[in-house]
C-alpha cells in the first residue's frame, strides 16, 4: 500500500513538474517577443511617428499617421459589415433554428473560420475589386468582415446558449412572445460576452495582412475617399520590413509595436467588460 502511495506521490510530482516546465517555456517564448519588441520598437516611436505622413525613400523620419487612421476605418467598416450578420445569425442558431438547417450553417460559419486569409483577400479581390477596377477601403473592409462574421456567430451563439432556461420559461410565463423574450431578456442577459467576442473578433482581424494586400493595398498620403486605396498598419509593416532601409526598418518595429499595444488594448477591454467591471 505505501509502495502505491509513494509511485503515485512520484508520478504526481514530476506531472506536475513537466506541467510547470512546459508553462514557464510558453510563458518565456511570450515575454521574450514581447521584450524584443519593445526593445526594438519603443526606440523609433515618437510624436512624429503618430502625426505625420511616411516620408519620401531616402529621407530620414516620417509617420504613419496615415496608416493608423486607415486600419481604423478598415476595421470600422468590417465591423459595421461583419457584426450584425454574424450577431443576427448566432441568435437564429442559439433561438429559433430547427435540427437540419442550424447544422448546415454551424459547418459552414466553421469552415469560413478555417479559410486561410490570403484565400479571402482573393475572393474579395475578385467580388469587390474587379468590378470597381481599383482597390479601396471599402475592399480591405469587406474582405476583413468576412472573417469576423464566423468568430460573432459563434460566441453569439455560444453566450446565449449560456443564458439559463429559467429566463426564458419566467418571460414566457408572464406572456411575452417568442421574440420579444429573446429581445428582452435573453440578448441582455448575454450582452457583456457577446461585446467581449465581438471585441476580440475586431482585434484577431486588426493584425491581418493578406487580405489587404489585394484589396485596400496601401496608400504613402491621406485618403478621404472611401473607393480609394488607403494604408493600413500591417500593409505599412510588411513594406517597411521588407524594405533596405535601416530608417524602414525601425519604424516597422514601432508600427508593431503600436499594433500589439491596440491589439492588447482590446483584449484587456473585452475581460473587463466580461467581468462586469466595464459596466460600471
Amino acid at each position: 500500500m505505501s509502495y502505491l502511495y509513494l509511485w503515485r506521490k512520484a508520478v504526481n510530482t514530476v506531472m506536475l513538474g513537466v506541467a510547470g516546465l512546459c508553462t514557464l517555456v510558453t510563458v518565456s517564448v511570450l515575454f521574450f517577443i514581447l521584450g524584443f519588441l519593445i526593445w526594438n520598437g519603443a526606440r523609433a516611436i515618437n510624436w512624429d511617428f503618430f502625426t505625420q505622413l511616411p516620408k519620401p525613400v531616402g529621407e530620414v523620419g516620417g509617420g504613419m499617421a496615415n496608416a493608423i487612421v486607415g486600419s481604423v476605418k478598415l476595421l470600422l467598416l468590417a465591423a459595421l459589415a461583419g457584426v450584425p450578420v454574424g450577431f443576427v445569425t448566432g441568435v437564429y442558431l442559439a433561438e429559433f433554428g430547427a435540427k437540419r438547417y442550424p447544422f448546415l450553417i454551424r459547418y459552414v460559419t466553421d469552415l469560413l473560420n478555417g479559410v486561410p486569409s490570403i484565400v479571402i483577400g482573393i475572393f474579395a479581390y475578385a467580388v469587390v475589386v474587379v468590378p470597381m477596377r481599383r482597390f479601396s477601403t471599402l475592399a480591405g473592409g469587406f474582405a476583413l468582415s468576412l472573417m469576423i462574421i464566423p468568430i460573432t456567430v459563434r460566441s453569439t451563439e455560444q453566450f446565449l446558449r449560456a443564458v439559463p432556461a429559467s429566463l426564458r420559461e419566467g418571460a414566457l410565463a408572464l406572456g411575452a412572445g417568442k421574440l420579444h423574450t429573446v429581445a428582452t431578456v435573453v440578448v441582455p442577459a448575454a450582452l457583456r460576452g457577446i461585446l467581449t467576442g465581438t471585441l476580440l473578433g475586431v482585434a484577431r482581424v486588426a493584425g491581418e495582412t493578406a487580405p489587404l494586400l489585394f484589396t485596400s493595398f496601401s496608400n504613402r498620403f491621406w485618403t478621404n475617399a472611401w473607393d480609394q486605396p488607403t494604408a493600413s498598419l500591417p500593409v505599412m509593416i510588411f513594406t517597411y520590413a521588407i524594405s533596405p532601409y535601416e530608417d524602414w526598418h525601425r519604424q516597422a518595429w514601432a508600427a508593431g509595436l503600436v499594433l500589439l499595444a491596440l491589439m492588447l488594448g482590446a483584449n484587456v477591454i473585452a475581460r473587463m467588460v466580461l467581468s462586469g467591471k466595464g459596466a460600471r
